[in-house]
């Protein structure tokens, strides 16, 4: 298929950089066994269903459910849109929101044109940032969908207190439930059961339920990314196609043929043998630029972990690192190139951009821009990329390139499910459970302990 992803690890192997820093043949082949030990081990709790991400794609129910609902809630001609939520609740939307829409959609969207709502990320708890948000959102043109598995998230239970308090001062309590959604477990699931269920009962809330089988940072293509997708307009079919297709290329044991596992394979290799401790996401596109922000939770909180699955101390993880071409060549290239040759830089290139951007004949006067002159600004990405692939392989600095024909649904979906589906065999390379976070949990009961709350 034409937009299929191209996955080149030739830049982090051996012949490229040599064997010091680069993973060699003889090492793939290698660990080619525990590849297919895990791969069925994985595909065996896919089909018990303990891991659910991996058929969120599959749910045409849930699918038209949160068209159904998008289609409802936008009569009532909202003009914000606003998240309450934090970490995986928050992060895929706002990948998705920058790759399909724009880092100027706020911007670009006037309130009301085209019956979709500006759209509002509320990931901290910054007071400063809130009140503004509160302010530039006034409650009667918002619509609020609060994300918490538990509803126990102290972010975000103050962000929806905030909130409610705003609606129900201005329009009493019975308009609550017009103004706000909520994302969390289902129903009916014993320890499971969620803060949010009585608030919803209360207010007579729409809820969608979060499978209790995906964690947080796995939830982009749950509930929990769709209807934002939906309130905006994203084509959600060609989410789904894209998952899918991607679904497919990785259902396949053989590591060659498979882009996660090939890529989980280099990724765990440079780290536990060519002491590439530090894994870099460098997106040469602004619409991808968030997907590295997302990649780093997925990355950090599914492999950052102190024990291993047999109970032993292991300590494992890449530290993950966002990064954004061109941008961050004239920032952190020095440091990659020169400095401590500790990481494996993961290269997300776009083949084709929606526009083309002529560099104008002017400026005369300066003969020394005469190279720019009449070419595009396409072509001058393109170099930029190529110039610092090809200077970090001087160094001997191993790159590993993905690219996207283009930006589009059913590119951006293969490349969330490919990176989720990477993790998922790299925390079987590492013998960690890639889906807990347990390093997590320590800090929030401090917190709550802080607050006068039990912990």
């Amino acid at each position: 298929m034409a937009l299929d992803l191209k996955i080149d690890i030739s830049r982090a192997m051996a012949d490229a950089v040599g064997e010091e820093h680069g993973v060699t043949k003889a090492e793939l082949k290698e660990i080619e066994p525990r590849i297919a030990e895990a791969h069925a081990i994985l595909r065996k709790e896919r089909a018990d269903g303990v891991y659910g991400f991996w058929s969120l794609h599959e749910d045409k129910k849930t699918l038209a459910d949160v068209k159904e609902t998008a289609d409802e809630f936008l009569k009532n001609g909202y003009e914000n849109l606003v998240i309450l939520g934090i970490g995986g609740s928050a992060l895929g939307t706002t990948a998705l929101v920058t790759a399909l829409r724009s880092k100027f959609y706020n911007i670009m969207t006037k309130r009301g044109r085209g019956n979709r709502p500006r759209i509002f990320v509320m990931d901290n708890i910054d007071p400063d940032t809130f009140k503004k948000m509160m302010k530039l959102c006034p409650p009667q043109k918002t619509l609020y969908n609060v994300i918490s598995k538990s509803g126990n998230t102290a972010e975000t239970m103050s962000q929806l207190m905030i909130a409610v308090e705003a609606i129900e001062k201005k329009f009493g309590k019975d308009a609550v439930k017009k103004h706000v959604v909520v994302t969390s477990n289902p129903r009916g699931q014993g320890a499971a059961k969620s803060l949010l269920h009585p608030v919803a009962d209360e207010y007579g809330l729409k809820c969608f339920d979060m499978p209790l089988n995906v964690g947080g940072r796995f939830s982009v293509f749950s509930t929990v990314g769709l209807f934002p997708a939906a309130m905006l307009g994203m084509d959600l079919d060609a989410l789904f196609e894209g998952c899918a297709a991607m679904d497919a290329r990785c259902a396949k044991a053989e590591m060659k043929e498979n882009p996660a596992y090939l890529r989980a394979a280099i990724q765990y290799i440079a780290d536990t043998k060519k002491g590439k401790v530090m894994s870099v996401m460098m997106p040469y596109s602004d619409a991808l630029r968030d997907v590295a922000d997302w990649y780093c939770q997925l990355w950090a909180e599914s492999l950052g972990k102190k024990h291993g699955l047999d109970g032993s101390e292991v300590y494992t993880g890449q530290t993950p690192i966002k990064a954004l071409g061109a941008t961050d060549q004239h920032s952190q290239i020095q440091l990659y190139r020169e400095g401590p040759n500790n990481k494996l830089i993961n290269v997300l290139e776009v083949g084709r951009f929606e526009s083309s951007l002529k560099i104008p004949d002017n400026l005369k006067s300066l003969t020394e821009l005469e190279y720019l002159r009449g070419k595009t600004m396409n072509k001058l990405m393109a170099a930029e990329l190529q110039g610092t692939v090809d200077a970090l392989t001087l160094s001997k600095r191993p790159v590993s390139r993905i690219t996207l024909p283009r930006v589009n649904e059913h590119t951006v979906a293969q490349l969330l499910y490919m990176l989720e589906a990477e993790t998922a065999m790299a925390g079987r390379l590492y013998g960690v459970n890639t889906f807990d976070q347990p390093g997590v949990e320590e800090g929030k009961q401090i917190a709550r302990k802080l607050m006068g709350g039990k912990g």
